[in-house]
Formats: structure tokens, C-alpha cells, sequence
């Protein structure tokens, strides 16, 4: 590892469409966010909450966290980590974004974004799982699962809610066995220079058509840098999702 200067952020806000006060939510006697804090931790020295929540921020301190109160007008995560990195008074080479709502992530995926940059020419890092044939089709189709393409460097070429790319000739059943489809894992690590370039972007067509912000990422020419994992994490979108996680503990 080289002698660059890691912070691990966690963007955290209370509003949520489909669950309000998601961080708090209980996951095995523990907050979520606190989960999340403490698998960062195992890894990173220097793990900061980013929220617009004074609930959010109280329970972060209850557990001896670091927490940053940001502006609740963020479009983003990633607009949210830029303001926390300039309020932490340290000054950091790389910053890895990782979801509130990913209670399991594994400490060797965080661990897989920090080695991308052993690599001087990497400006951002990200993740990606192997769809397997067991997932089947309607896993592969389903939006809410962007996929990606790679170029032989292992670095993003586009990312897309449909299937891509489309096996033209070939049974749709088959695609997943004739195939290697890439399903994204939303967690980014950022060169803090390229950071605040890329939160000074405007938004862009593609990312407005797929509603994916990492497509103005590539529109403007900057490289996405992918690692790959086999551990596929449970994200917390709604309360179902919460009963299944306390379920697997």
C-alpha cells in the first residue's frame, strides 16, 4: 500500500421515499449507520458521517463517531462527501464513499478500492459483482441493478439500467451462460482533486436519460477505475428489507 492518505465518508440522510430515518433502523440491537461506521473502521483511520440530520449526527456521537453536518440541498452523495472532505480539517489524497445503507459491506471490498490507487494514473474507483446464471434473467433486466462494460485496462466504458450488452443471435436465455454481465455495486473511491472536479460538473445527458451520475463522470472524460468482489452485500432500501437483515443475524 502506498503512503496516501485515506478518509472513509458515509453520506447519511434521514429523508427517504420508501424509509424514513433509515441510518437509525436497528439491525441487531445496532444502528445501521453505526454498522456501516464500524466496518469502515476496521479498515481506515479516519471515518467521517456526512449528514443534514441532528438525529443522525446525536446517534453518531452516542457511539464515539465522527460526524460533519452538511447542507440538506445536495443532489447526491458525492456532492455530500466533497462538502464533508473541506470540513475536516485534514487534508486527505483519496476519499472512498461508502452507502449508509450497506450495513454488510465487507471490510476487503473497502480494502479492494484503497489498492486501485497503488496505481498513480486511477482518479476514481469503483465495484463490481459477476451476475451469475443462478441470478437468472429477471435479476439481469431488473433497473434498479445497473450493469457496466469494461475495457481491457478494467476501466468503465458505460454503465446502463438495461442489459448491456445486448447478445444479438441469442436466445435471451442464454445470454447469462454465453455471457459475463457485470452488475454495479454503488460504493466510489475519489482522488480528493478529482472529487472536487467532478462535483463542479453540470449535470449531463446521459446521466439524466439513466438517472446514474457516474455517466457525467465519463461524459466528461474522467476514468472509472473497477475492481471486482464475489461477496454480494444486502443494501437496505425499505422496511422489508430491514426484517430480512435481522432475520440473517
Amino acid at each position: 500500500m502506498s503512503d496516501l492518505k485515506f478518509a472513509g465518508i458515509i453520506p447519511a440522510r434521514f429523508a427517504s421515499t420508501r424509509f424514513p430515518g433509515k441510518p437509525l433502523a436497528l439491525i441487531g440491537g445496532k444502528t445501521m449507520i453505526q454498522r456501516v461506521y464500524e466496518k469502515a473502521s476496521s479498515v481506515l483511520k479516519h471515518v467521517y458521517v456526512a449528514t443534514d440530520d441532528e438525529r443522525i449526527a446525536n446517534a453518531v456521537k452516542e457511539f464515539g463517531g465522527n460526524v460533519i453536518i452538511t447542507s440538506p440541498n445536495h443532489q447526491s452523495g458525492t456532492d455530500r462527501c466533497y462538502e464533508a472532505l473541506c470540513n475536516t480539517g485534514e487534508k486527505f489524497d483519496v476519499v472512498i464513499n461508502i452507502q449508509g445503507d450497506e450495513p454488510f459491506i465487507d471490510p476487503t471490498q473497502i480494502k479492494a478500492l484503497m489498492d486501485c490507487f497503488d496505481d498513480w494514473q486511477t482518479q476514481i474507483a469503483t465495484m463490481a459483482k459477476k451476475i451469475s446464471p443462478k441470478d437468472g434473467m429477471a435479476y439481469l433486466e431488473n433497473p434498479n441493478h445497473p450493469k457496466l462494460v469494461v475495457n481491457s485496462k478494467d476501466e468503465a466504458m458505460y454503465f446502463s439500467r438495461s442489459v448491456i450488452p445486448y447478445l444479438r443471435g441469442t436466445d435471451k436465455n442464454e445470454w447469462l451462460s454465453k455471457h459475463v454481465y457485470l452488475k454495479h455495486l454503488g460504493i466510489y473511491a475519489y482522488r480528493a482533486d478529482i472529487l472536487a472536479h467532478i462535483t463542479s460538473l453540470t449535470p449531463s445527458t446521459l446521466e439524466l436519460a439513466e438517472s446514474l451520475e457516474q455517466l457525467r463522470w465519463l461524459e466528461n472524460g474522467f476514468r472509472i477505475k473497477v475492481c471486482y468482489t464475489d461477496i454480494e452485500t444486502i443494501g437496505i432500501d425499505t422496511p422489508e428489507d430491514l426484517e430480512k437483515a435481522n432475520s440473517l443475524l
